[in-house]
């Protein structure tokens, strides 16, 4: 018995010296190299600080909340000259965020429509696709923004001429104006209804898809989701009125009002973006369709359904395994390359923060930190959200 243990004590690492010990070898190097890091940024801090000392620079990040005195054009929220360099750099976040989140948004539509175009029957869609990707791949996104403000938009007719779209609409130099909804007391109603429109959407989907599992028939959810979001808010207004007017915008001298009016840098910023991205989005989803093997669709329409059907239905969601995992770095990529607006005048995040908050307050170092920083939670905020996605479609191995 006596032997028994020992021979358990040498197998268990109980007498193995700990320089042999593998676990606490990988330890010790992690804690040395962990060690530095901290002692090589120490450093770099130190030496930053001393350097600014001697140049008279304050450091520290009290300057935002000293007055800008500097206008911006494009802004979602209250700002005026008198608004703090904190407050400019919140402007500055929301547009850098509106554009990443519509570019995203439309970049993946065009995307998804020409990558599966260019697998389309039809030999002149296929080329065409295939001439736009070419085309617009091997463009810098520069070139395609300068060409989109100064070569298109710039070149459109003044206020008084402006392009009339269906009335409600016009285009000119100054941007594209368009009615804006105006709220009324009451209205919180109209966003609860909408909310309960959509739960009721995902319960139905939820229920039609166990349905579906247990008898195998299936059961058109998205057509009562849509009736749900769409048919909930319009009864509650019917019943408790829309609380809600629309402002058109009207010529009115040498400028319009009412309305809403979107800016030319960021029209020419969001299509430079979108028609950009879309085109790798493109490659990436015929790739990934590509990769699914063609017996899917044979077995989909043997079994009588329709192109259409099969395409959505199952090679779609197949593909999108395969799409994903690349799909992310196109959405990293259009909201970094976002930065890229400081060319042709669109206030994001670095044209306000790193460019003229720097210039004015000469704070360099906290003012760079700062941009990085942001680009660096929201890259790491699309990814977690792109990985939690992946791992939701993934396949469910047994």
């Amino acid at each position: 018995m006596t032997g028994m243990v020992d021979r358990a004590d040498r197998f268990s690492g109980a007498t193995v010296p700990l320089w042999k010990n593998r676990t606490a070898r990988a330890l010790f190097y992690q804690a040395v190299v962990l060690g530095l890091l901290v002692l090589l940024t120490a450093f770099f801090v130190h030496n930053t600080g001393v350097n600014l000392a001697k140049r008279g620079i304050a450091s520290g990040f009290g300057f935002l909340n000293g007055v800008a005195g500097f206008d911006i054009s494009f802004k979602l929220v209250s700002y005026s000259l008198t608004s703090s360099y904190g407050r400019a750099l919140l402007i500055g976040l929301l547009n850098t965020l509106l554009v990443a989140a519509v570019g995203v948004v439309l970049a993946t539509v065009l995307g998804f429509v020409v990558g599966v175009a260019r697998l389309s029957s039809n030999w002149i869609i296929a080329k065409l696709a295939a001439v736009y990707v070419d085309v617009i791949r091997n463009i810098p996104l520069l070139a395609q923004l300068i060409f989109w403000y100064f070569g298109v938009l710039s070149t459109l007719p003044g206020v008084r001429q402006s392009i009339d779209l269906l009335g409600l609409f016009f285009l000119n130099q100054r941007g594209l104006y368009a009615p804006v909804p105006e709220l009324q007391p009451g209205f919180g109603i109209m966003p609860v209804a909408l909310l309960v429109g959509a739960l009721g959407a995902v319960l139905v989907s939820a229920w039609a898809r166990r349905r579906q599992m247990m008898t195998g028939q299936p059961f058109h959810s998205f057509w009562v989701g849509l009736g749900l979001i769409v048919g909930v808010p319009l009864i509650v207004g019917l019943i408790f009125g829309f609380r809600m007017t629309w402002s058109f915008p009207e010529l009115a001298g040498f400028n319009f009002k009412g309305g809403f009016q979107i800016a030319p840098e960021f029209i020419a910023l969001l299509v430079g973006l979108s028609i950009h991205t879309s085109a790798f989005i493109a490659e990436i989803v015929r790739s990934g369709v590509q990769a699914v093997s063609h017996g899917q669709t044979e077995a989909g329409l043997a079994l009588g359904l329709k192109r259409g059907i099969v395409t959505r239905k199952i090679v779609l969601p197949q593909a999108l395994r395969v799409i994903v995992p690349p799909l992310t770095s196109q959405y990293l990529n259009l909201t970094k390359n976002s930065s890229l607006a400081v060319f042709i005048g669109f206030p994001e995040v670095v044209a306000v923060f790193a460019g003229t908050t720097l210039n004015q307050t000469g704070q360099a170092v906290e003012c760079i930190a700062i941009t990085m920083a942001i680009y660096l939670v929201i890259s790491l905020l699309i990814s977690l959200f792109m990985n939690w996605y992946n791992r939701h479609i993934a396949l469910v191995e047994r």
